[in-house]
């Protein structure tokens, strides 16, 4: 469930705005000035920040900036919005920053559709779309993952971390890096835990002969390599067969 925090200092425009996205599947938090979601930011990074321009304090683009020029930050998602509708506004909002630009008043559907957009551009593991590299498919509305069209039974943990590498096939994650995106930044374990399910997940892939394809890169981490004869292939969206992730013995993160 992708986490989307809302910085709004009207608590009307802030509640809609939440209502509005629970339905549709999102947690959501609210906050009312940039102090307070920069206190909420460092304890934990949302999935995407609803950011209002006009706020107590400190402006939403200088807080844009400030996220954008921080290497945590730099890539977290940001749909600002505001009553200002110039071209000059809009084109200030972006060059802060933003990813997208809503003036108000804005239409809800219209909303929830930016921001599904700018999460798929921005993580694509935080989508529905199933991906697919090799004979590996993984749906993640139906929580099924199949090689060939052959069940594979993983735990939970191993799901999401086989979900983030199929996201992206052939870049090289460190430990920590895999740490903050796949157990989240705000849970403080000890980075030979991802070495302990990338074994399990190996461990899940033998029977399909599909170990192979999670690779060491040593003195680096970790990757998900494509078969050498697909390796000119794009991960596209792909029916699966069914499977579902029975729960894991993994130690608490």
């Amino acid at each position: 469930m992708p986490r989307i925090l809302i910085v709004e200092d009207e608590p009307a425009i802030a509640e809609l705005v939440a209502l509005n996205l629970r339905h549709s599947g999102y947690e959501t938090q609210c906050v009312g000035s940039s102090a307070d979601a920069e206190r909420v930011v460092r304890s934990a990074l949302p999935d995407l920040v609803v950011l209002d321009w006009m706020l107590p304090g400190e402006s939403g683009v200088a807080l844009a900036r400030r996220w954008r020029a921080d290497t945590r930050t730099r890539n977290l998602p940001i749909v600002m919005l505001t009553a200002r509708s110039q071209e000059s506004d809009l084109v200030q909002g972006l060059d802060a920053g933003a990813d997208d630009y809503l003036a108000k008043p804005f239409g809800n559907a219209e909303l929830l559709a930016r921001i599904r957009a700018v999460l798929r551009r921005k993580a694509p593991e935080s989508t529905d779309v199933t991906v697919q590299v090799g004979r590996l498919a993984l749906d993640p509305t139906t929580m099924r993952v199949a090689a060939g069209g052959v069940p594979v039974h993983l735990g939970p943990t191993e799901f999401r971390l086989l979900r983030f590498l199929l996201s992206h096939p052939e870049r090289v994650h460190t430990r920590a890096q895999l740490l903050d995106r796949v157990w989240g930044d705000h849970v403080f374990i000890e980075e030979r835990t991802v070495d302990v399910h990338i074994k399990r997940l190996r461990e899940a892939l033998a029977p399909v002969d599909c170990a192979a394809m999670i690779e060491t890169v040593r003195g680096a981490g970790y990757r998900l390599a494509r078969p050498a004869a697909e390796a000119a292939a794009a991960v596209v969206p792909v029916p699966v067969a069914a499977s579902v992730p029975r729960s894991s013995a993994a130690p608490a993160a």
